[in-house]
C-alpha cells in the first residue's frame, strides 16, 4: 500500500482540479472518506470539487463539507478537470458517473479508493485494501505514509467511515486495527458522540413508524433459508422519508437468530428495486450473489439494483440464489 499511496499523493499535488465522488446514495464510509480528503485537499488549496449523482442524506449534515457536495451536473463541464476520485464504490456504474466520464471531451486520470472485494480495479490507480475494514481506514493509511496530518474535522470524518461500516464495532469487519484507528482518531480530536448522534440519533416518530411497517412484513423463504421484507416508495410518501433514511434497517436485521441471509428490498422512483443483503454467517458470502445482480459489497454486506417491478425483481433474486450456492 506503500508504493500506491505515494503514487496517488504525487498525482494529486500535479493535478490541476480534482473531483471527489462517493457512490450514489451515499453512506457513513463515502462521506466520511470524501470529507475528509476534501479538508486534506481544502488545506494545501488545490482546486477541487465534490458531486454525488443523489442527494446526500440528511442526517449527515453536520459533517464537515457534506453541504458542498453538489448534485449539479454542469460540474462536468469544468475544463481543468484532470484528476477524479472515486471512494468506497466498486464500479463507475455504482457511483453513478460512467455517462459522465464517458461523456468528457478529454480523458481524466482515475484514482479508485475503496475495501470491498468485489471492486473492479477500474482506476488508473487503485487503492484497494480488501482488510481495510472501511475506506475510511484505507485512506487513513494513505495519510499516515505520505506524513499528511490528520486534524480534528479529517479525524472526525474518518470516523464516520469506522463507525459506519463495522456496525459500531458489532460486525465481522470490526478489527483489532479498526479500534486501534478509532483510539488514535479520537485523540487527533474526532468528534466521537457527533458521529454517535448522526449515525444512530437521527430518528423520528415517522421514521420508527417506517420501521415498524417494514419489520411488520418479514418473512420467510424456507427453500433457500432468507428471511427478507420490503419498502415502496408509497410507504416513504406516508411518513416523509427519504429512502437513505432506512438503510439503519438492513443492519438491524442481522439481529435476528433465523435464516441464513436477510434481505430488504426498496423500491425505487425510477422503477428500480435496491436490494441489501445482510449475514452473520461465517460461511455465508452474499457479495458473491450481489455480484451477480450486477451491484458487489462485502462478504456479509452487500447490495445491488435491479429493474421493477418488486414482485418480479424478487422472484429473480430468489431463483439466483435458489440455483447458486450461498456458501
Amino acid at each position: 500500500m506503500y508504493r500506491i499511496s505515494k503514487q496517488i499523493h504525487n498525482k494529486i499535488i500535479d493535478a490541476k482540479h480534482i473531483l471527489l465522488i462517493p457512490h450514489q446514495n451515499p453512506d457513513g464510509d463515502a462521506l466520511g472518506s470524501l470529507t475528509a480528503f476534501k479538508q486534506y485537499l481544502h488545506k494545501i488549496d488545490k482546486p477541487h470539487t465534490a458531486f454525488c449523482v443523489t442527494d446526500v442524506p440528511q442526517n449527515f449534515r453536520d459533517l464537515h463539507h457534506v453541504d458542498s457536495i453538489s448534485s449539479d451536473q454542469s460540474i462536468w463541464q469544468n475544463p481543468n478537470i484532470d484528476v477524479v476520485i472515486v471512494f468506497d464504490s466498486g464500479d463507475l456504474h455504482y457511483a453513478g458517473i460512467d455517462k459522465y466520464i464517458a461523456k468528457l471531451p478529454k480523458q481524466v486520470y482515475i484514482i479508485n479508493i475503496d475495501h470491498h472485494a468485489t471492486n473492479e480495479n477500474y482506476g488508473h490507480l487503485n487503492m484497494v485494501i480488501t482488510s481495510s475494514s472501511s475506506t475510511a481506514e484505507t485512506l487513513y493509511n494513505f495519510f499516515k505514509h505520505n506524513d499528511i496530518e490528520i486534524d480534528n474535522k479529517m479525524a472526525t470524518s474518518l470516523l464516520a467511515g469506522l463507525v459506519t461500516d463495522t456496525d459500531f464495532y458489532t460486525n465481522g469487519a470490526t478489527s483489532l486495527s479498526s479500534l486501534q484507528i478509532t483510539s488514535k482518531l479520537i485523540s487527533l480530536g474526532g468528534d466521537f458522540a457527533l458521529i454517535k448522534d448522526i449515525i444512530f440519533k437521527n430518528k423520528t416518530i415517522n421514521v420508527l413508524k417506517l420501521w415498524g411497517i417494514v419489520l411488520s412484513r418479514l418473512k420467510k423463504h424456507q427453500e433457500i433459508d432468507l428471511v427478507y421484507t420490503y419498502l415502496t416508495q408509497e410507504d416513504l410518501d406516508t411518513y416523509g422519508v427519504s429512502e437513505s433514511i432506512s438503510d439503519g434497517i438492513s443492519n438491524f436485521l442481522n439481529n435476528l437468530n433465523d435464516g441464513e441471509v436477510c434481505l430488504l428490498f426498496k423500491e425505487l422512483p425510477d422503477n428500480k428495486i435496491k436490494g441489501s443483503f445482510r449475514t452473520t454467517k461465517d460461511n455465508v458470502d452474499v457479495s458473491a450473489i450481489a455480484k451477480e445482480l450486477g451491484g458487489g459489497g462485502h462478504k456479509k454486506a452487500a447490495g445491488f439494483t435491479i429493474d421493477g417491478p418488486l414482485k418480479e425483481a424478487a422472484r429473480t433474486v430468489f431463483e439466483l440464489i435458489k440455483n447458486k450456492n450461498l456458501n
